[in-house]
């Protein structure tokens, strides 16, 4: 052999990973293959599941929990946990009905400052999560109880009950219902306008996640706040922001039930963060932080209503979902765990 002939050995770094390891590495690919395994299911089984009363019944369940989902998983991939999003729900619904049922003042006017309280929940919680360094779980717990019992004590004072309704007769009810609760026709049927918001809050989450700076302080603070403050990554800025955009989405979930159904009880949504976070895990989320999808937390709620709604098509007892629930998140943090481990092996 020549002593000029040489084998071209390729630098193992230049490598190009395979199409295969891109998908894998994926977090939303489990909630991927659990959607579609989902959705075939139900098909076959009820003939109701596919109908197009069907399809706007499953995505209209999917909608308002999937809102929340993005946001709870943005928080969830910065590290941090919000209990209060529930009931936050219902405490800026109450908000606008209040200003503009029992004031008599414009419906739009009372979204803002429903806006601008949850907003100020939000960074609250941020802060005090932030100068106090106790976690999260327990600061939002302390949130959620304060905000139900405002919801409850006010209510209760301003109306002699436990529930706000009237606001359909105040001024800007039209187009503010327009916006927030109108529907769209598709072939003789009518879907709600919460899905394109659901649709729209989960692309522009995506976007911000994976395409701005801010996305990348997401990950970073997430995944380890000692290095991401070290790199300089504005830590206290940015999980007060998480904060106040899961506070933003519930904003967008309070106005778009207290305009459709237009009456709003003090207790609601009670229970419900513990399902935006498991919307969020399902979705590939870890309850770890610094990693998951907003996408996967929007296909995480898209199962969620797939899976509630068939079960009622199928006309089986309403027990059997809390079993999925539980086996279903069971099975996404296994396949999670498993698949952070794949993406940091191809990150090497």
């Amino acid at each position: 052999m020549s002593d000029t002939t040489t084998l071209s050995v390729p630098d193992e770094r230049l490598a190009r990973t395979g199409l295969l390891d891109r998908l894998v590495s994926r977090p939303e690919l489990g909630a991927l293959l659990g959607a579609i395994g989902v959705f075939a299911f139900f098909s076959v089984i009820t003939e109701q599941f596919l109908s197009p009363l069907g399809v706007a019944t499953w995505l209209d369940d999917s909608a308002t929990l999937g809102i929340m989902a993005v946001g709870v998983a943005l928080l969830m991939i910065g590290g941090e946990f919000d209990l209060s999003a529930g009931v936050m729900t219902a405490s800026t619904a109450l908000v606008t009905a209040m200003v503009s049922a029992q004031l008599g003042l414009n419906v739009w006017l009372g979204l803002l400052l429903s806006l601008l309280f949850a907003l100020a929940v939000g960074a609250f919680n941020g802060f005090l999560v932030m100068r106090t360094g106790l976690p999260s779980f327990i600061v939002t717990l302390g949130t959620f109880f304060a905000l139900q019992g405002l919801n409850l004590g006010v209510t209760r004072l301003v109306t002699g009950t436990v529930q706000v309704t009237g606001i359909r007769s105040a001024p800007g009810y039209e187009s503010a219902g327009f916006v927030f609760a109108s529907t769209v026709d598709i072939g003789g049927t009518a879907f709600q306008i919460s899905i394109v918001w659901w649709i729209g809050t989960a692309a522009v989450a995506s976007v911000l996640l994976l395409r701005t700076r801010f996305g990348n302080w997401i990950f970073a603070v997430g995944g380890a706040v000692g290095s991401a403050r070290a790199v300089g990554v504005p830590v206290l800025r940015t999980k007060v922001l998480l904060f106040m955009t899961t506070a933003l989405c519930a904003w967008l979930v309070g106005s778009i039930n207290i305009l459709r159904f237009t009456t709003v009880q003090a207790n609601q949504g009670v229970g419900l963060e513990f399902q935006f976070i498991i919307a969020a895990v399902i979705g590939g989320c870890l309850l770890t932080g610094g990693f998951g999808s907003a996408i996967g937390a929007a296909v995480g709620a898209l199962i969620f209503g797939m899976v509630r709604q068939g079960i009622v098509f199928a006309r089986w007892d309403n027990d059997w979902f809390f079993l999925f629930l539980g086996v279903l998140l069971l099975g996404a943090v296994l396949v999670n765990n498993t698949f952070r481990r794949r993406a940091e092996r191809l990150r090497r």
